[in-house]
């Protein structure tokens, strides 16, 4: 048994044994029971633990970018620092230490002093938004309403973007729609500060016009497809799900009171993904046309899909389809969803948030075991996924989408599984 700061510092094993260890729960087999017995206090201590060399690498070590030493700052949730930030914020959120408050108060000071800077996104994972953003909720919460406000003006001047509002048919195609770059990611940011500081903080007439943009977007992209209401490009490519293409896009508009017009546009586009998963595994392609049934995870496949189903289902309560697709969804995941890496992007982390979510959905046991057993597998496998390195692994190993520090994240969550999603909202 390894703690959490050792099994995260140990460099993988030989890939024999990295293939041994992923498939221990792959499926119901009697040694996943193993990974249900570990108890609430085990895995708090196991997040604070990893939470604490989570700062210690990007934070304070020495000759880390934070320490203004000359190396470039990544001042994002995505796969900078801002994710540690926010991990430390999860953690203050679970454990009510107000020390976790000030560290990532002062992490996101640093972020944005160089977010100015930082000027090609506007959205919460890869962009200025998602500084001002958590920079505004955190102020809050340490009771600083002076600060609380400069980051809202901030946020504020970024919603002022003029490409946000702008459809189509006006010409608005220079910002994409997605979740991680795109319109989408800065509703999304909007939705973290109204969650957390109240839901008129940031009005609708301000939002709404940046949800129509991207309902317009979606028609548009969909109009050579009479079967699929919306549609949107990224990089060329008609992706499907939650990083770049529909799954994220969906999950945000979901969130905004819809026309009847735009509510159906939103369940056609669902239905036309559900009738066009594969026949015989059940999972989603990444992108319009793929054939390659091979991602299972948040950014690409069932997992992402299921966890915007489980939203679907929610604000379409009599439409049972969502909520029986949403459950199919999540059994893809759970045949195939202990992938090779431990991140909330494309690892097991982020697979266990399908269970969260249908857990909130269903209130069923079953889904909250579940992801407890992928947190369990982490709990023992983790350092087998991650290498510190070129060769394999992650290519930022202490971030929280592609990291240790998203599997921190789940383990702070499992405390409040009925509460929580994919860090965000």
């Amino acid at each position: 048994m390894y703690s959490a700061v050792e099994f995260a510092s140990q460099e993988g094993g030989e890939e024999s044994n990295n293939d041994r260890a992923f498939d221990l729960v792959r499926t119901e087999h009697p040694t996943a029971t193993n990974y249900l017995s570990l108890p609430r206090d085990t895995f708090l201590k196991a997040a604070i633990s990893l939470k604490d060399q989570v700062v210690q690498v990007t934070w304070k070590a020495d000759g880390g970018a934070a320490e203004g030493k000359g190396i470039a700052l990544d001042p994002t949730v995505h796969t900078g620092l801002l994710g540690t930030a926010f991990t430390c914020f999860r953690s203050f959120q679970a454990t009510g230490d107000h020390q976790d408050l000030q560290l990532c108060a002062q992490i996101v000071h640093t972020c944005a002093s160089v977010a100015p800077t930082f000027t090609r996104h506007v959205t919460f994972l890869c962009g200025r938004g998602g500084v001002y953003a958590l920079g505004a909720v955190v102020a809050n919460y340490m009771g600083d309403h002076q600060r609380r406000d400069s980051f809202l003006n901030l946020f504020l001047e970024v919603a002022q973007e003029r490409a946000l509002p702008i459809g189509p048919e006006e010409g608005g195609f220079g910002m994409s729609y997605d979740l991680l770059y795109g319109r989408a990611g800065f509703l999304w940011a909007a939705l973290f500060i109204n969650k957390h500081l109240g839901q008129e903080t940031l009005p609708n007439d301000l939002l709404m016009p940046v949800v129509g943009a991207v309902l317009a977007g979606g028609r548009t992209g969909a109009s050579d497809n009479t079967a699929c209401p919306l549609m949107y490009r990224c990089h060329g490519t008609r992706y499907w799900g939650a990083a770049h293409g529909l799954a994220g896009i969906l999950q945000v508009l979901l969130h905004f009171p819809l026309s009847e017009e735009d509510a159906e546009d939103v369940k056609g586009t669902l239905r036309y993904m559900m009738s066009n998963r594969f026949p015989h595994s059940g999972n989603y392609p990444s992108s319009e046309g793929n054939p390659r049934d091979k991602l299972v995870q948040w950014s690409h496949g069932a997992t992402g899909i299921a966890i915007t189903l489980c939203k679907a289902s929610q604000v379409f309560s009599s439409d049972r389809e969502f909520r029986d697709a949403a459950i199919e969804a999540g059994e893809v995941v759970w045949k195939n969803g202990l992938v090779k890496k431990v991140g909330l992007a494309d690892g097991v982390a982020g697979n266990a948030y399908a269970f969260l979510s249908l857990y909130r959905l269903t209130g069923e046991s079953i889904y909250e075991e579940r992801a407890k057993a992928f947190a369990s597998f982490l709990y023992h496998n983790a350092r087998d996924l991650v290498t510190i390195g070129p060769a394999r692994g992650a290519d930022h190993p202490y971030s929280l989408f592609q990291g240790l520090a998203g599997t921190a994240c789940l383990w702070f969550d499992l405390l409040y599984a009925g509460k929580f999603q994919v860090p965000g909202v």
